[in-house]
């Protein structure tokens, strides 16, 4: 069953329009027929299963079945703070995330990056790892469409994500799985997380050295609750951590 994401507006009644480039996908290169089920997304997060009832090179109608009272995504609005990586790794990082119910993605210039995004090339960039997102969201069934937001640098990405409920920085040299699992559970459902990824040259000194501190602030609740936490015995690739900590985040809250 395929899935496409319409603007609250394009849900009327029992009914639901299906417009833009997606017609032509429907129409030209899915060949779809009248009567053929889909599922359909509205921006505020309700999902539809529909049948296509009319179509033209304009426009495709849906009749609404019944609505998705479970819905496909994660009980947390996951932020990934993710170490600009170098290549296109970072499109591979946005799929495959964005299949385990990312909901935010921050690339973040941190000290020891090796990549850097032309300031001129920023605004192509965006949409072409947005295109990324939508087409992974489609793929596998998300309610919503992951933001991918512009690169920031490391303390400005750093205050973002001291706005959210939880922030977990998998780390090599932390504890080990026992406590990973001890901070994932104690996430409750509704919570927003961050997860911060180094590049692949890891965290900088300075730049672990402030998460250290932020930690040692918990007990004064000036800070949210930030946690360093191990991925595993393994020291995984910067394209490769963000996928295993959202994986097991999702492991631990979803379906609780």
């Amino acid at each position: 069953m395929y899935q496409f994401f319409v603007e609250d507006e394009q849900v009327q009644e029992n009914k639901v329009v299906i417009l833009g480039t997606d017609v032509n996908h429907i129409v030209n290169v899915l060949r779809m027929r009248i009567g053929e089920q889909i599922r359909v997304s509205s921006a505020s997060g309700t999902s539809y299963y529909c049948k296509v009832s009319r179509m033209s090179q304009d426009e495709v109608w849906a009749e609404i079945d019944r609505m998705d009272e479970q819905g496909t995504e994660l009980p947390n609005k996951v932020w990934l703070f993710q170490g600009i990586p170098k290549s296109d790794k970072l499109e591979l990082i946005i799929q495959k995330t964005t299949e385990l119910g990312v909901g935010v993605i921050v690339p973040v210039a941190m000290k020891n990056c090796v990549a850097k995004i032309d300031d001129k090339k920023v605004d192509a960039k965006q949409k072409r790892w947005q295109a990324i997102a939508e087409s992974a969201a489609k793929q596998s069934k998300r309610t919503v469409i992951p933001q991918i937001e512009k690169p920031l640098p490391w303390k400005l990405a750093l205050k973002r994500a001291l706005e959210l409920d939880v922030l977990l920085v998998p780390y090599e040299n932390e504890r080990g799985m026992d406590a990973t699992r001890e901070v994932l559970q104690q996430i409750k459902a509704g919570q927003s997380v961050g997860i911060m990824i180094g590049p692949e040259g890891g965290f900088s000194e300075e730049e672990i050295g402030m998460i250290e501190e932020l930690q040692a602030g918990n007990a004064k609740d000036t800070h949210p609750h930030v946690h360093k936490l191990s991925l595993g015995r393994r020291i995984l690739r910067t394209e490769t951590a963000g996928i295993a900590a959202l994986a097991m985040l999702g492991y631990e809250t979803e379906d609780r």
